[in-house]
């Protein structure tokens, strides 16, 4: 035993009772038995409750050009999944955050990508890479989106011919790029290779350029997210909504939509908002 180990003169040393874990806020005498220490133990080896609990992690320990990219505060009542304080509501806060740029080497082919874009463009017209669960994410300014995407479908040595989805989020909280779009393209000549592109557009300025003139099968998907999410596309040959009708009010997927108290005509018969509708507890 280690002097900083040994008890203070006249301190009795008391054994730690089996499953007590006390690191972390509200962790302290956690009852579960014959659990081995945690003590020590950084980044994914930490318990899932240590990583679901107030607290950032100490300045300096992330790169900032690569630490996460946090788009929301969120507090509430979770489950059990994400910590053990489920006695009620705003008990636990959980940080919103998605992978931030990655460093090179990227890996795979994620490097020979990026490069001939690159040099394909004249340029880099990247905003940041990101390597996440072995997916390629390139994120792109919304100006230059027609001629990345142009590049990446007729460059021999990129040829991703096929534009799968077209896909929008939003985030009110990240001021200045509430919208986002997400392009899903795969390569059928490079043995399936898939990547995607995301752009990001402002609530006051929701534009983004079409690319139904490079991917003629991104034009429902791009009328989708126009009518769920209010992204509009310039350049689209007919934006019109495809899902709701031509007279309908808002886009049903934002997060400032209100959920309830719309009726809903279907096929003739209405369908009363969900706060009339009849209770049967």
């Amino acid at each position: 035993m280690s002097d900083a180990d040994k008890p203070a003169e006249g301190q009795v040393d008391q054994p730690r009772p089996e499953g007590v874990h006390p690191q972390g806020p509200g962790l302290g005498g956690t009852a579960n038995k014959g659990f081995p220490s945690t003590e020590g133990l950084t980044g994914g080896n930490r318990p899932v409750e240590y990583s679901n609990v107030e607290g950032e992690p100490a300045d300096g320990e992330v790169d900032p050009e690569h630490a996460p990219v946090v788009r929301d505060q969120r507090r509430g009542m979770f489950g059990s999944t994400a910590g053990q304080d489920t006695s009620g509501y705003g008990g636990l806060q959980r940080t919103i955050a998605f992978p931030g740029a990655a460093e090179r080497p990227y890996g795979g082919w994620y490097d020979e990508v990026v490069d001939r874009l690159a040099d394909a463009t004249g340029g880099d017209l990247l905003e940041r890479v990101v390597v996440h669960a072995d997916e390629l994410t390139l994120h792109v300014r919304r100006e230059d989106l027609p001629v990345v995407m142009r590049a990446l479908r007729d460059r021999p040595d990129l040829r991703f011919e096929m534009c799968m989805s077209v896909s929008g989020v939003h985030f009110p909280q990240d001021v200045g790029a509430e919208l986002h779009v997400a392009y899903h393209l795969l390569s059928i000549t490079h043995g399936g290779r898939r990547l995607r592109v995301e752009v990001t557009a402002p609530d006051s300025d929701p534009h983004i350029p079409s690319v139904v003139g490079t991917y003629p099968a991104a034009d429902w998907h791009e009328r989708e997210t126009w009518d769920m999410f209010g992204v509009v596309f310039d350049g689209h040959p007919a934006l019109t909504r495809i899902l709701m009708p031509d007279d309908w009010a808002g886009h049903p997927q934002r997060k400032d939509y209100p959920l309830g108290g719309i009726p809903v005509e279907y096929k003739g018969g209405t369908v009363p908002p969900p706060d009339e509708r009849r209770s049967y507890n």
